[in-house]
């Protein structure tokens, strides 16, 4: 495998670096690598930001046997955003240095990740492995003597560099820090908020420009190519934005937008929770607040199509509009019930029915064709999956070696890859076997494939970030091109406009050193040291469904042991009397819908003496709900159920909390917890219960009434909508609803009354949620 980092020719007119722990004729002598490796040595924490192809790694390498030289007992931890990036990592390492190297990741157990850790000097992984097996004390970062952040823009909010970061300062007595990136972004605050999560107190800059890096550093040159949408896209397109424009103009005159033109999803998401805010401090809603909410959710799904019109394709539009209408939500159901929606819809069916593909597919296999006959290694990214699996299909039609790369989520039908997979898919085209690789966003970042010739963007990303990482797969070995494709007078073009404009302003930044963020740097305090573990240390069993929280984070940082286990009722189980079920105010507001909630405290009554719910979040009345039904289920469960509930206003005030109710509950009970990893057998009247709130619009208290009205279950089915509607809480339109459940025949493969077509596509959430997949 060849490294960007080796001699391009012959070993005996190469200068390489020797070092007792380096391997001979492996690491080619560059001064600006050594140089930068001096400067973190010398200075301390630091983050280096230089373009791809540079050999950041190779810094790391350097770093990394200067640390071992004067540590030999010591470990380095290597992090990487990405299982691939993680595994290249360990193959380089493994390659340069001449100690033992191996990397962890989720896809090991547990009890194998404790035993690479404890024979490695070098370990390659990915921060949410690591992370995970820090909070439940499989190992410590105490032997760590380097820490190495790859792609250390991603050190903000809640991403594991953070508190990882943080750990390690305060449990290692001689810490040393390096992040690594190319593309830093161009806002001050973002760089200053990542230097001190990272406890970043020098950054250092090389660029194309400076002396010491221009022989090295290979040019890309870039091309956007046009295409324009043909007839029936345009013809669609039309009907969409009329139905957008509407929306639109309705939400104007309400007063919840000031302009219909250029209104983005963030406008939108912001004007909603302008909207829910103003819904939560009445008791009694105005009805145009609630219109508001479905207006602006439609518009949120009329850009999503467009989007997916305008830049990916008609298959990708035809599969969202196939899910769009198994919603039952007011929103989506409006917009079936549109005469310019449903024209796009059935314009959209008969276009996917005649196979029409966006311009740009027929552009991007001409460009593959021409590009090929150079015997070139190509990569084309798509942020769709559904775009990925088209691209590739069209590849085999046209006998073009291609492969699909994507992450190990699985959507829809479709697996995804082990990381067994994906290292093959990276090593066999590194060796040739495929020409074109197909790829999703996972292998933007530092994939080192030397022999790219060309990166292909089938839609450019608003991410100057993003933008950079992908040009950056090539041009690493010789000089580079990359193609972005973009259709015209539509979101490409914003959107390729907007990442050039970020960049630039990257760019002036980066000139200026980040000389006004330094001084900030050197008020960043180091973490208070964590105290050795002691034999009254507090604990609680966390579900595992709940171990990536903010909160178990949080917990571990005030030193409670976390135990993971598969809790059959709630989050987390204190003692065996008090166990707490945590909600944020969306799942609250989805599991009143889907009745989940109270189902869950029935579990919580029926198994712990003292049950408690923790909502957590700052708008109560921000998941969509109408408030009154929120309080409603609120009265419920502190009445009919006997649930304590208390509001958190984040992941940190949750485990405050918990924390606080740890410290009391095991102050005065021993600290052996008999764990519930089962639920107690309903009881007959449990069982009656289950079965009649299960009916339509039916809760737990209404099941009650019904049963203690009727007698029995039998009775409850065997009642008339007349009889129904003497139980307190039943209208006419519930019981007609019940009796229609009891009363109608099973069908098997029909929906809403009609047969089910023999090829409906089915959507992943990916669509649904509005999210990119990776």
């Amino acid at each position: 495998m060849n490294h960007k980092n080796e001699a391009p020719s012959s070993k005996s007119s190469t200068n390489w670096i020797q070092h007792p722990l380096i391997n001979p004729e492996m690491i080619e002598s560059r001064l600006y690598q050594q140089v930068l490796a001096a400067e973190v040595l010398k200075k301390g924490n630091a983050m280096i930001v230089a373009p791809t192809a540079l050999g950041k790694t190779i810094v790391a390498a350097l770093v990394s046997a200067e640390r071992l030289k004067k540590n030999p007992s010591s470990k380095i931890l290597m992090l990487a955003p990405s299982k691939p990036l993680a595994v290249q990592h360990e193959e380089s390492l493994r390659k340069f240095l001449k100690v033992p190297v191996n990397v962890l990741t989720g896809s090991l157990p547990p009890d194998k990740r404790i035993k690479l850790w404890e024979k490695s000097q070098i370990i390659s992984a990915t921060p949410q492995t690591i992370e995970s097996d820090i909070i439940t004390g499989r190992y410590d970062l105490k032997d760590v003597s380097l820490m190495v952040f790859d792609e250390c823009h991603r050190g903000i909010g809640n991403y594991a560099y953070v508190f990882l970061a943080s750990r390690y300062m305060s449990e290692t007595k001689n810490p040393l820090i390096l992040g690594l990136t190319a593309s830093p972004g161009g806002e001050e605050e973002k760089i200053s908020a990542v230097c001190e999560n990272l406890f970043i107190n020098k950054v250092i800059v090389k660029t194309e420009e400076d002396v010491d890096v221009k022989p090295y550093f290979k040019p890309i040159k870039i091309k956007w190519v046009k295409v324009e949408l043909g007839k029936q896209q345009l013809n669609i397109k039309k009907h969409l934005e009329t139905v957008l424009k509407n929306r639109l103009k309705g939400l104007k005159n309400l007063g919840i937008i000031r302009s219909i033109s250029h209104v983005s999803k963030s406008d939108i998401l912001q004007a909603r929770g302008r909207v829910q805010k103003r819904i939560s401090r009445n008791t009694q809603p105005p009805k145009d607040c609630l219109m508001a909410i479905s207006m602006l959710t439609a518009v949120f799904s009329l850009q999503h199509a467009l989007e997916l019109l305008e830049t990916q394709g008609i298959n990708n539009l035809y599969n969202y509009f196939t899910k769009l209408r198994k919603k039952k939500t007011k929103a989506s159901q409006g917009l079936f019930k549109n005469a310019d929606f449903n024209r796009a819809v059935q314009l959209t069916q008969k276009a996917q029915k005649d196979k029409v593909e966006h311009p740009k597919m027929k552009k991007l296999i001409k460009i593959l064709k021409k590009e090929l006959e150079k015997n070139q290694q190509i990569i084309v990214f798509s942020q769709y999956r559904d775009t990925v699996n088209d691209i590739h299909r069209k590849c085999k039609e046209n006998n073009i070696k291609s492969v699909k790369f994507f992450g190990q989520a699985a959507r829809d039908k479709e697996k995804g890859l082990t990381q067994k997979e994906q290292k093959k898919i990276i090593k066999n085209f590194r060796k040739g076997e495929y020409q074109v690789l197909i790829s999703t966003s996972v292998a933007e970042e530092g994939i080192d494939i030397p022999s790219v010739d060309l990166v292909i963007l089938y839609e450019p990303v608003p991410s100057e970030i993003r933008m950079i990482q992908r040009r950056g797969r090539t041009g690493r070995k010789t000089k580079g091109q990359m193609i972005v494709l973009i259709t015209k007078n539509t979101r490409d073009e914003s959107y390729y406009y907007s990442s050039i404009r970020k960049e630039k302003k990257m760019k002036n930044q980066l000139s200026k050193g980040y000389y006004q963020i330094e001084p900030l740097l050197k008020q960043i305090k180091p973490q208070p040291k964590i105290q050795d573990k002691k034999e009254n240390q507090p604990m609680v069993y966390v579900d595992h469904r709940e171990s990536k929280s903010g909160v178990v984070r949080e917990l571990s940082n005030l030193g409670v042991e976390i135990k993971t286990a598969t809790l059959s009722v709630a989050d987390y189980q204190i003692s065996s009397e008090l166990a707490v079920e945590r909600k944020s105010v969306q799942d609250f507001a989805g599991s009143i819908i889907d009745k989940r909630l109270y189902k869950q405290a029935r579990e919580l009554v029926e198994n712990f003496n003292k049950p408690l719910l923790i909502v957590e979040g700052e708008n109560l009345y921000g998941g969509g709900l109408h408030p009154n039904a929120v309080r409603g289920a609120l009265a419920s469960l502190a009445v009919d159920f006997g649930i304590p509930i208390i509001p958190t206003l984040s992941p940190e005030d949750t485990a405050a909390m918990i924390y606080r109710l740890v410290i009391r509950e095991q102050e005065k009970t021993s600290k052996e917890i008999p764990l519930r990893t089962e639920r107690k057998p309903l009881s007959l009247q449990e069982h009656q219960i289950f079965i009649i709130e299960s009916l339509p619009n039916v809760g737990p208290v209404t099941a009650r009434k019904l049963l203690e009205k009727f007698k029995s279950v039998k009775g409850v089915i065997n009642a008339s909508e007349q009889d129904l509607t003497e139980v307190e809480g039943i209208g006419k339109i519930i019981a007609r609803k019940i009796r229609e459940v009891i009363d109608s025949g099973f069908k098997y493969g029909v929906i809403n009354g009609k047969a089910a077509p023999d090829k409906e596509l089915k959507l992943s959430d990916d669509y649904f949620n509005e999210d990119k997949v990776n």
